[in-house]
């Protein structure tokens, strides 16, 4: 398991944080999920060395994760459908799922990191991230 945070010795540890992708168009491919605590590492992931990266079969797009700090969070999540470990585009609209958590409304690019974040805490949390499909 990886560990956020884990080189800070007083971080206190949450509880456990339960993830579940919903609204999946197939059970082909797979679901990307990137965790963050640094806005600027939200949403691609490309840069986040303190990013927590977990790839879940699309038939069984869920995950527990525990041993996190407690702290604030936001995910981002893809449906890599065809399995190339990107997000498909077409004229930059994304041809394939994606979603954060709290799902936030969705303009004109993807979401502020103030507006997926969430706080883990001490107790059990659970993310519902639901998948939405431009194209």
């Amino acid at each position: 398991m990886l560990l956020l945070g884990a080189g800070s010795p007083a971080a206190e540890t949450g509880g456990p944080l339960e993830i579940e992708m919903t609204g999946l168009r197939s059970a082909k491919g797979v679901v990307r999920l990137c965790l963050v605590q640094d806005p600027g590492d939200f949403p691609d992931c490309r840069d986040g060395r303190g990013a927590l990266k977990r790839t879940l079969p699309a038939a069984n797009p869920r995950i527990r994760l525990e041993g996190l700090p407690v702290g604030d969070y936001a995910i981002a999540v893809i449906h890599d459908a065809n399995g190339n470990s990107k997000l498909d585009t077409m004229l930059g609209i994304p041809r394939e799922g994606f979603g954060f958590s709290r799902n936030p409304a969705i303009r004109f690019g993807p979401p502020r990191y103030k507006d997926a974040r969430f706080t883990l805490g001490a107790d059990a949390q659970r993310q519902q991230v639901r998948i939405r499909y431009l194209l």
